[in-house]
């Protein structure tokens, strides 16, 4: 059977049927690599910004370049967007809800988030899910892409080694609005709640955990593989619960701060997680 007979069969594109990924070229992975860091540094400067930051540091690229990368790695920046996306009905989005909630509490409120973690050659993405009152990382996961099943699995995870939260915040990113990571909340009827369309604020304490894993971790050590990630990150979160004090918790550890309150949950951070999605 022709090659365009079988694509028309099970609906693909012949162009996609030829195509062979190619691999991101050094050149492309130290770029990432620079935006995110001056993301994490000046998180309100958009695509022209980091565009001449860049020139000023004498890499030639232009602002379409750019918004490419950003977009590849996830970053955008930070300001007041007007309320024009039309949101697809399959994907509802939540009102955020810890506007005026004071939050003292392990298992009260719980919040997820997805960054992404490069390599030496290529990168991977990152879900943590962390308890608000303790800063404490009560799971995470690594992914090859950002499709919702390493957020799912995360969760999942976390629920049933820690117990279930009053409510559950993220940022209205596809994989958190998706059926498939609602339903898991909405069957252990967790309330939901979302931050708002460009408010990093709304989720401050994991976008503070990112910027501590980068720059305690992920910029120290030149990761080669995935099995590289992988060791590091269980290592760090391990330093990061037990062992790393926190100003905001009385110089106490988020290990000392959730245990105080949940003893009978004294879980370990659980051994290295695998990558879910294939490269």
């Amino acid at each position: 059977m022709a090659v365009t007979r079988q694509a028309k069969l099970v609906g693909l594109s012949r162009a996609s049927v030829y195509y062979t990924p190619a691999p991101v070229d050094e050149a492309e992975l130290a770029l990432m690599r620079q935006l995110d860091e001056l993301h994490l540094e000046l998180p309100f400067a958009g695509s022209r910004m980091l565009r001449d930051l860049l020139r000023s540091d004498g890499v030639v690229i232009g602002r379409e370049h750019v918004r490419t990368l950003m977009r590849r790695i996830g970053i955008t920046a930070i300001y007041q967007r007007p309320k024009t996306t039309q949101r697809h009905p399959a994907h509802p989005v939540f009102p955020y809800l810890l506007r005026t909630l004071t939050v003292t509490q392990p298992n009260h409120v719980w919040a997820a988030d997805i960054t992404y973690i490069p390599m030496a050659r290529g990168f991977v993405y990152l879900v943590v899910i962390m308890d608000w009152a303790s800063r404490k990382v009560l799971s995470w996961r690594l992914s090859a892409t950002l499709t919702s099943d390493f957020c799912v699995a995360a969760l999942e995870d976390a629920l049933d080694r820690f117990g279930c939260p009053e409510l559950f915040n993220t940022d209205q990113g596809s994989q958190f609005t998706s059926a498939e990571f609602l339903n898991v909340l909405r069957r252990r009827q967790i309330q939901i709640s979302m931050d708002g369309k460009g408010c990093w604020r709304d989720n401050v304490f994991v976008e503070r955990l990112w910027r501590s894993v980068k720059y305690e971790e992920v910029y120290l050590h030149g990761y080669e593989t995935v099995s590289d990630v992988r060791t590091g990150l269980t290592r760090y979160f391990q330093f990061f619960n037990q062992r790393r004090p926190h100003k905001a918790l009385t110089r106490r550890t988020p290990d000392q701060v959730y245990c105080t309150a949940m003893p009978e949950l004294q879980t370990p951070l659980p051994r290295a997680i695998p990558l879910i999605s294939a490269a």
